[in-house]
C-alpha cells in the first residue's frame, strides 16, 4: 500500500514485519549512560537536552530503531520530525542500517513535508482540492501585487515583498486572518493589512494553491475545526520524535502539541543553548516550557562531548553560563589535553586576515588539511578581507552558506553599473542593469534594443542611446530608457572629477539601487547593505577602476571545486551542526559582536541569542581556536575605533591564553561602553583582569574622543619617524599628542603620537 494512513492500526498482519522483541540490539552496548536513558525511555514525554557534539543524531536513530525492535509500533505509527531533507534522509539511512533492511511507510520529513502529506488527505476540509500547487516566492508577490491593485493599495508605499513578510510572520505564528489583533496589524496598508491577509487566502483558495507558511496553519484549521481528524492521528503516531525542538516556531509548536495529546509519548531533542535563529521565527521558549507542557516530563541531559577539547568546553560553559534564559547543562570530556583558546587583539581588520592566513599556512604546513580549517564570521561583509587574503597567498577556499563575496547578487548588481561606465562596450552588465531597479524598460524595449544593436553591429549602450532619439519605442519606455542612458553619460562624465570610490557611491545613489535595498524587508537585507559598504572600502584598496575591475576578473576566474582541500569560510549561522579541527573566530568587538542591530530590535532577548551564537561558534571546534579583535575597524566604509567584545570578558580565565599587539590597550581604565565598565581589577571579570594585567607602555583608545593616550616617546619638528600605516616621514608641527607628519609616500597628514615610533 503507497499510503500509510490506510494500514489498520489493529491489524496485525499488515504492512512491517517486526523483528523479534528478543532479538539483541548491538547498536546499545556502544551507548553511555544518558544515551542509552534516553533510547529507553519509551514511555512519555521526555526532552533531550543534546549539547554539542554528544551524539544527539546516533540517539534519535537509535532511538527509533529500539522502538522497532521492542514492537512498541509499526514505522507508519511512528512521526519523526527534522528541520532539513537532508537530516531526514540521514536519519532514514542510519536507520535501514541499524535495522539492517529498508524501513519504509515511517512517517519521517520535516514540518512542510508532512504538513503537506496531511493536507493532500483532507485538502477539501480546508476548501482546497487534493491537486493544490504550492507558491513559490516569486508568485507569493505576483498574487499579493493582485489584490493590492484592486485595493487601490499604492505598491510603492507599501510593497508587495514587505506585506508578504509580515503575512508569513503571522503564518508563523499560527495566526489566521481571523486571529490578527488591530494591534498586530498596526497601520500597514493603511490599516487594512488585515484585510488584505483575509484577501489573500481568499484568492489562494480560488487558485487551489497554498504558500509555505498555509502547510502548516491549513493544518492547524483542520485539527481544530474537525475534532475526528486530530483524533485519528492523535491514535495513529503511537510516538513522536522531533529534532532541533530549540528551532521551532510558533505554528510547529502548535501543531506538535495538538498531535500529542493522544498517547502522550513525544521525545524532543534540542539545545536550548544552541537557538540561534529568532530572527527567522524560532522561539528559544518552546523548549524552555516543555515541562510545563507536558507534566510529568522526564529531563535527560547529554553533557559528554566527543568532539571537542577540555579547555573549548570550559570556555564554551563559562561563555553561555552568563545567559539567564536557559535550562543548564555542563558539557564535558574524558580528553583533558588540548591547547587553550587563544585571544589576540590587533590593529585592524587586514592585519587580521593577514594574521589568520599566516596561521592558516602554518597549520597547513604541519599537515593540518585546510577542510578541517573554518573561519566563521559574525556577519557576511567579513569574508571579503579573508577572500582576498587567500587569493593573494593561493591558498584555495570555499564559502559555505552563501556565494563568494563577489558573486553575491548585489555585487555583481555592483559591478555591472561600474563595468558600463568604464566600458560602454559590455553588454551583459547593461542588461543587467537597464531595468535594475525596477524604471518601466520592459522586454519588449530591451529586445527592441538587442534588434538594432544586432543590425547595425553596436554595443547595447550605443543602440539603446540611437534608438531614445526615434520614435520606435512608446512614450513611458522611451523616456525611461533615455533617463537611463543620461544617466550613464552623467556618471561616466564624473569618473575625472571624482575618485572611483566616490563615483561607486553616486552611482549605487542616484541610481535607485542602495534604496532598493533599504526598502527591501527582505531578512537578507541589512547584509546586503553591508556588502555593498564593503565594496567601496575594497574600491579604496586600488588606484583606479580600471585595476579594480581587472582585479575583480582574476578573482572570478578562482574557480570552487568541492572536491578539493579548501579552508571553510561561513557566517556563524551557518556553521551550526558543522564540527572542524581549527575555528578561528575573528571580529569580536562590541557592535559587530554582538552585532548592535540585535541589541536595538530585541534588547536583552538579541543579547541572549548573540550568546548563543558565540557558543556555537565555539562548540565547531575540536583541537584549537583562535579568537581576534581589532582596535581599528572599517564598517560602513567609515573607520571606527573598537572595543573587545563583552563575550572575550566572559570567557574563563583558566581555558584563555591572552596575546595582544603593543599599543592597542593599558592599564588606564578608559574603555568605556557596552560591556564594560570602570572597575578595580579586583571587581571584574577574567577577560577584564588579563586586559589589567598586561602590564606598561601599552596605550588605550579613548572611545568617547577616538584618541591615543600613551605615556610613549616625545617628538619634535623636523624629526624623522615611523608610522604603523603611513610609513616614513618628517613632523612638521607638534600639538600635544597631535602630530602633523610630512610622510614620504603618503604626503601630509595628522596623526595620533601614540602611532608613530623613532627609528
Amino acid at each position: 500500500m503507497s499510503d500509510p494512513l490506510e494500514y489498520d492500526p489493529l491489524n496485525e498482519s499488515s504492512g512491517f514485519q517486526q523483528p523479534n522483541a528478543q532479538m539483541h540490539a548491538p547498536y546499545l552496548k556502544d551507548l553511555n549512560e544518558a544515551q542509552g536513558a534516553v533510547v529507553e525511555a519509551l514511555e512519555g514525554p521526555v526532552l533531550v537536552l543534546a549539547g554539542a557534539g554528544t551524539g544527539k543524531t546516533r540517539v534519535l536513530t537509535t532511538r527509533l530503531a529500539y522502538l522497532l525492535h521492542q514492537n512498541r509500533a509499526r514505522p507508519y505509527q511512528i512521526l519523526a520530525v527534522t528541520f532539513t531533507n537532508k537530516a531526514a534522509r540521514e536519519m532514514q539511512l542510519r536507520l535501514d542500517g541499524l535495522i539492517g533492511k529498508a524501513v519504509d511507510g515511517l512517517w519521517l520529513g520535516t514540518f512542510h513535508a508532512l504538513g503537506v502529506r496531511i493536507l493532500r488527505r483532507h485538502a477539501e476540509l480546508v476548501g482546497l482540492k487534493s491537486n493544490f500547487t504550492i507558491l513559490d516566492t516569486d508568485d507569493q508577490i505576483r498574487l499579493l501585487k493582485q489584490v493590492l491593485e484592486a485595493e487601490n493599495i499604492d505598491d510603492k508605499r507599501w510593497p508587495a515583498r514587505l506585506l508578504i513578510s509580515v503575512i508569513q510572520r503571522w503564518k508563523d505564528k499560527g495566526l489566521t486572518p481571523d486571529k490578527v489583533s488591530a494591534g498586530d496589524a498596526g497601520e500597514l496598508a493603511n490599516g487594512r493589512a488585515k484585510e488584505i491577509y483575509a484577501q489573500y487566502q481568499d484568492r489562494l483558495r480560488t487558485l487551489n494553491a497554498t504558500d509555505f507558511g498555509d502547510l502548516l496553519l491549513h493544518c492547524l484549521t483542520l485539527f481544530t475545526s474537525h475534532a475526528e481528524v486530530l483524533s485519528d492521528y492523535q491514535k495513529r503516531f503511537r510516538y513522536i520524535l522531533v529534532d532541533e525542538y530549540q528551532d521551532t516556531n510558533v505554528s510547529q509548536y502548535l501543531w506538535l502539541r495538538l498531535l500529542a495529546q493522544g498517547h502522550k509519548n513525544i521525545c524532543c531533542v534540542g539545545d536550548d543553548d544552541q537557538s540561534i535563529y529568532g530572527w527567522r521565527g524560532a522561539e528559544v521558549g518552546n523548549i524552555l516550557k516543555f515541562e510545563k507542557d507536558f507534566l510529568g516530563a522526564r529531563v535527560i541531559r547529554l553533557e559528554r562531548n566527543y568532539r571537542s577539547t577540555h579547555h573549548i568546553l570550559g570556555a564554551a560553559s563559562g561563555l553561555i553560563a552568563n545567559n539567564e534564559s536557559r535550562l543548564g547543562k555542563t558539557l564535558w570530556t574524558e580528553e583533558n589535553k588540548g591547547e587553550k583558546i587563544t585571544v589576540r587583539g590587533l590593529w585592524d581588520g587586514e592585519e587580521e586576515a593577514r594574521l589568520i592566513a599566516d596561521e592558516v599556512e602554518r597549520l597547513h604546513r604541519g599537515k593540518s588539511a585546510l577542510n578541517e580549517i573554518a573561519i566563521l564570521v559574525r556577519a557576511g561583509f567579513q569574508t571579503r578581507e579573508f577572500e582576498e587574503r587567500f587569493i593573494t597567498l593561493g591558498v584555495p577556499y570555499r564559502v559555505i552558506g552563501g556565494p563568494r563575496f563577489y558573486e553575491r547578487e548585489e555585487i555583481r548588481d555592483a559591478l555591472a553599473y561600474l563595468r558600463i561606465i568604464h566600458m560602454q562596450d559590455d553588454d551583459l552588465a547593461f542588461e543587467r542593469i537597464v531595468n535594475k531597479p525596477t524604471r518601466g524598460i520592459g522586454k519588449a524595449t530591451i529586445q527592441a534594443v538587442h534588434v538594432l544593436a544586432r543590425h547595425l553591429e553596436v554595443p547595447l549602450y550605443i543602440a539603446s542611446a540611437k534608438l531614445v532619439e526615434s520614435d520606435e519605442l512608446k512614450p513611458t519606455s522611451r523616456k525611461s530608457l533615455s533617463r537611463f542612458i543620461e544617466s550613464i553619460d552623467r556618471w561616466r562624465g564624473l569618473a575625472n572629477a571624482v575618485s572611483h570610490f566616490e563615483l561607486a557611491e553616486i552611482v549605487l545613489d542616484e541610481s535607485g539601487y542602495t534604496a532598493l535595498w533599504q526598502n527591501s524587508k527582505k531578512p537578507e537585507a541589512p547584509g546586503k547593505l553591508e556588502n555593498l559598504k564593503e565594496l567601496i572600502t575594497a574600491l579604496q584598496e586600488y588606484d583606479t577602476l580600471a585595476s579594480f575591475l581587472e582585479h575583480v576578473s582574476l578573482v572570478m576566474e578562482n574557480t570552487e571545486n568541492s572536491e578539493e582541500d579548501m579552508v571553510n569560510l561561513m557566517t556563524l549561522h551557518s556553521a551550526k551542526g558543522l564540527e572542524f579541527e581549527s575555528v578561528f573566530l575573528p571580529g569580536w568587538e562590541e557592535g559587530l559582536f554582538p552585532h548592535q542591530r540585535s541589541l536595538d530590535e530585541s534588547g536583552l532577548a538579541g543579547l541572549e541569542e548573540e550568546r548563543r551564537l558565540a557558543y556555537v561558534g565555539l562548540t565547531r571546534a575540536k583541537k584549537r581556536i583562535k579568537i581576534t579583535f581589532v582596535a581599528n575597524r572599517r564598517i560602513h566604509n567609515l573607520w571606527q575605533s573598537a572595543i573587545p567584545s563583552r563575550f572575550v570578558s566572559e570567557l574563563p580565565d583558566e581555558h584563555v591564553e591572552m596575546e595582544s599587539e603593543s599599543e592597542l590597550y593599558a592599564n588606564d581604565t578608559g574603555l568605556e561602553g557596552a560591556g564594560w565598565k570602570h572597575q578595580e581589577p579586583s571587581s571584574g571579570g577574567p577577560g577584564w583582569q588579563r586586559f589589567q594585567r598586561r602590564g606598561p607602555g601599552m596605550a588605550l583608545i579613548d572611545v568617547d574622543t577616538g584618541t591615543m593616550h600613551s605615556g610613549g616617546e616625545q617628538f619634535f619638528k623636523g624629526e624623522r619617524c615611523f608610522h604603523q600605516k603611513f610609513g616614513m616621514g618628517v613632523v612638521s608641527d607638534v600639538d600635544g599628542d597631535h602630530l602633523t607628519i610630512d610622510f614620504d609616500k603618503a604626503g601630509s597628514k595628522k596623526v595620533v603620537a601614540a602611532f608613530v615610533e623613532k627609528p
